[in-house]
């Protein structure tokens, strides 16, 4: 088993920047792709980011490509999401997904095993 918990979550004003942070636990190694997910209210959940579990692969939905950069650091355990320019429409609840592929490719596709709990991103305009 893997646990995912986000950090980093909060208020911010159009145009600015938060950093989300996915601490990893339990069963981890750098042999598994971690990612971001968004849901903002009343829609479905959809993908945001994805990394190869050595870092060296990611991929990005076309909506944040340019101002969103994830990142991890294996010797901790931590993965990373750099939000840049945010719009009012960005507004959701942002989990960390993680599994034991190598499916960093998949992109939207992707069907992770774990979850975390979510951490609130509030754009305001």
């Amino acid at each position: 088993q893997v646990q995912l918990v986000e950090s980093g979550g909060g208020l911010v004003q159009a145009g600015g920047s938060l950093r989300l942070s996915c601490a990893a636990s339990g069963r981890t190694s750098s042999a598994y792709v971690m990612g971001w997910f968004r849901q903002a209210p009343g829609k479905e959940r959809e993908f945001v980011a994805i990394i190869s579990g050595g870092g060296l692969h990611t991929t990005y939905a076309d909506s944040v490509k340019g101002r969103f950069t994830i990142s991890r650091d294996n010797a901790k355990n931590t993965g990373n999401l750099q939000m840049n320019s945010l719009k009012p429409e960005e507004t959701a609840v942002y989990y960390c997904a993680a599994d034991r592929s190598n499916n960093w490719a998949l992109g939207a596709r992707w069907a992770p095993n774990y979850w975390g709990q979510g951490t609130q991103v509030t754009v305001s305009s």
